[in-house]
């Protein structure tokens, strides 16, 4: 069981590839050594410490600054496994796991952290290591009982040869982080993670999928009409766009993927969007929030909220349907309990209301739209 848990950051390498020492390069307003420390304590965890070598003198008024423990790795010439080795020297009787993380993998999101330390919490394991659509990734997070016989580690494979002593009681959890596979070796890389950076809040589609089949597990009849509303949406999107719109199409498509992601619970509308929050979606969240009750926007700018409800209200499952048989079923069903019935009226007003102003602003119907 998880209790006194230390975070590890390796920043103690040449850069040589990447040509900029890169715990100092810039990510999203911040160094890219700054936001690996952050991830863990918006975690939770207090304690970082972070092994230094190459360049280390330069690091300390950063990492002064962030009040964490520097750890000096005289060795750090011999190569990464060395900064393991010195990170891992410092933990004590108290410590009961830690993380490790290479300065160069720095996007993976803090949510991922808090799921690794939950598993930890329910399970006794050696070694627990993040995976992304069957690939794993970083960082582990490793029981530090075992902290002596990694430092005491010769063999060749570093870290990861060291850790396969205890494969046979290793936990692996999936993860909707694709973060956790993308280091930083070269500028190439460097310049995908400046693009990424900017779009954390929206999860890509590979990430949607695990999401929703890996992390949660959703049903596949709500996976399978997740996907007819994002590629509905994100087609509406596009021709919008084409008439002088903005719409997000990532966002459209994200939101479509996972609008029905707590279909069954309580107002699930509501439910998804905090969970999408809580996972650090929060643009994603927002959209998720209205896709059953919406307020229709006054201007003449058509939103990402009403392209998102009017594509779940024109599905009805996989099947695109007229709005008119697509709600018929439930006025018939409901018509003997007023309250559900006019909340399915209402919501058929709204879709009908944002139809209408799409097929205004694109001059043509939403069936020629569809077909074109």
């Amino acid at each position: 069981m998880a209790g006194n848990v230390v975070a590890i950051v390796l920043a103690a390498g040449f850069s040589e590839r990447m040509g900029e020492f890169k715990p100092l390069l810039p990510l999203g307003g911040v160094t890219i050594l700054e936001r690996c420390v952050t991830l863990f304590r918006g975690a939770g965890i207090d304690d970082v410490r972070v092994v230094t070598g190459h360049r280390g003198a330069e690091l300390e008024p950063l990492l002064a600054r962030l009040g964490v423990r520097v750890v000096a790795n005289p060795r750090y010439r011999e190569g990464m496994f060395s900064s393991v080795v010195a990170g891992v020297a410092t933990l004590g009787a108290e410590v009961d796991y830690f993380f490790v993380l290479p300065v160069d993998v720095p996007l993976v999101r803090a949510a991922t952290i808090r799921r690794l330390l939950e598993l930890c919490r329910r399970e006794h394991a050696d070694v627990i290591y993040p995976r992304f659509m069957g690939m794993r990734g970083h960082p582990p997070l490793i029981a530090a009982r075992h902290a002596r016989e990694i430092a005491a580690w010769e063999g060749e494979g570093g870290l990861k040869a060291a850790l396969a002593q205890w494969e046979s009681t290793a936990l692996d959890v999936e993860v909707a982080d694709g973060n956790i596979l993308l280091d930083m070796d070269a500028l190439d890389d460097y310049k995908l993670l400046q693009e990424k950076v900017e779009r954390l809040d929206i999860p890509s589609p590979e990430e949607c999928r695990a999401l929703m089949e890996n992390v949660l597990c959703v049903a596949d009849q709500i996976i399978r009409h997740g996907r007819a509303v994002a590629q509905v949406a994100a087609r509406l999107g596009r021709e919008l766009n084409q008439d002088g719109c903005t719409l997000d199409i990532p966002l459209l498509t994200a939101a479509g993927l996972l609008h029905d992601i707590a279909k069954g619970k309580p107002d699930h509308a509501a439910a998804g969007a905090r969970l999408l929050r809580n996972l650090g979606f929060d643009a994603v969240g927002e959209l998720v929030a209205s896709h059953m009750d919406i307020s229709i926007s006054k201007g003449d700018e058509i939103s990402v909220c009403e392209v998102l409800y009017l594509a779940d209200k024109l599905l009805r499952g996989e099947r695109l349907l007229p709005l008119a048989e697509r709600f018929r079923y439930k006025l018939e069903r409901y018509a003997d309990e007023p309250v559900i019935l006019a909340k399915v009226s209402t919501r058929l007003k709204n879709a009908q209301a944002i139809q209408k102003r799409i097929e205004s602003k694109l001059a043509r119907s939403l069936e020629k739209v569809m077909k074109s």
